[in-house]
């Protein structure tokens, strides 16, 4: 991807987070022969002509807004919303249901080991959805490991992963991640990509108090964030870099304070670098924070503001799932409607609104709902982030594409 290269090698110099679904049958366009023509004697017999059957199949973009172009404006907005669930309790499954979920994140902390989970994960296998769940959860490691117990590694924090070699944090998250795998979790939440300057360490609550951040340089981050994302990727499970545009040098954390603010960081920083490098690692989603930047968009926090979703987007050449950090039960959010986290979330450009409480799942897709009868624009973004989702569905072997 030369955009791609090329908006790395920019931040560089700058610097010196399958269930019986129906198949998908796509059209082709039938195939145009030419005319026939009669060879004479000696010369060469022509190729055969190919016919529809042979041609090219259905890219997953393709497999996926057929799927989209199915479904009712409630299906597709399901889409758009990710609800945490702990314990898949009725209330839960109710809420997934009615609203017609399509991913969630598991919260809570499970202590029973892989088969546990399993079992968790096999009452989501809900077969009345238009699309099977993508079930993630926030397994960084350190104070930041949902899942434990028997067949589920202790990971150290990313302090202690910065200091493995890049091949052995790629092994040791390929080994993490196929443990997620056996246990029906398909997407980790993961990596932080945020950088925390060495001077900032002991005063940023989010990242640097708690020890999740892989190092105070970019470019030491960015090599820890792509050993990480592509080890997942050996295993087969997705990742989501987080917290785009970066919350290392902020002080307050978002889930327990409002209005926090970074005040340094610009559109071309340097510390954008290792975002570029799980874009170019293949991470299919990003994670963005509700942190507002008052270099990039003063008037609005990161997952409502256009600008900074549309640096992801134009300037990183990201083109998957851009889900936003917790819209529920942060404080960050708790000033904002509960029916208009959702919808400001899309209409910046966003493809997933997270609330890890189920309660506002309702109130979130309400909103998205209304927002979408009511202005066209809107209703197009709803499907394009439909379409997004559903993609990263079948990358997860969660429909087939045919």
């Amino acid at each position: 991807m030369k955009r791609l290269a090329a908006a790395i090698a920019a931040v560089t110099l700058l610097a010196g987070c399958t269930s019986g679904a129906p198949a998908v049958s796509v059209t082709p366009p039938p195939v145009v022969s030419s005319p026939a023509t009669t060879a004479g004697p000696g010369a060469p017999t022509p190729s055969p002509t190919p016919s529809a059957s042979t041609t090219a199949p259905p890219s997953v973009a393709e497999c996926a807004a057929t799927v989209v172009d199915g479904l009712s404006l409630r299906e597709r907005v399901g889409l758009t919303v990710m609800v945490g669930v702990t314990g898949a309790s009725s209330s839960e499954l109710s809420v997934l249901r009615s609203q017609r979920i399509g991913s969630v994140i598991l919260m809570g902390q499970h202590t029973d080991g892989v088969a546990g989970v399993r079992r968790l994960t096999a009452r989501l296998a809900l077969d009345d959805l238009p699309t099977p769940l993508l079930i993630s959860v926030d397994q960084e490691g350190g104070v930041v490991q949902r899942l434990k117990g028997t067949g589920f590694s202790t990971i150290p924090s990313a302090v202690v992963q910065a200091g493995l070699s890049d091949a052995t944090l790629r092994s040791r998250a390929a080994r993490w991640g196929r443990q997620l795998a056996s246990a029906g979790v398909g997407w980790t939440l993961a990596p932080v990509a945020d950088t925390v300057p060495a001077d900032m360490t002991s005063r940023n609550e989010p990242i640097g108090v708690l020890e999740r951040g892989y190092g105070s340089t970019p470019g030491t981050v960015a090599d820890k964030v792509t050993a990480f994302v592509q080890g997942m990727h050996d295993s087969g499970v997705a990742t989501s870099a987080k917290h785009f545009p970066g919350i290392g040098r902020v002080v307050g954390n978002t889930d327990f304070t409002a209005g926090v603010k970074d005040t340094v960081t610009r559109s071309d920083d340097p510390y954008l670098q290792p975002f570029a490098a799980a874009v170019e690692a293949g991470a299919p989603s990003i994670m963005v924070s509700t942190v507002t930047y008052t270099r990039i968009d003063a008037r609005h926090p990161a997952v409502f503001s256009p600008t900074v979703i549309g640096l992801l987007r134009d300037q990183l050449g990201f083109d998957g799932v851009v889900i936003s950090d917790d819209l529920g039960a942060a404080k960050s959010m708790a000033s904002v409607p509960a029916d208009e986290r959702g919808v400001g979330f899309i209409e910046a450009g966003g493809d997933i609104a997270m609330t890890v409480t189920p309660g506002l799942a309702d109130d979130f897709a309400a909103g998205i709902r209304r927002a979408a009868r009511d202005d066209p624009a809107i209703a197009d973004q709803v499907r394009a982030a439909a379409t997004r989702v559903v993609a990263m569905k079948i990358d997860a072997g969660l429909l087939p594409c045919r």
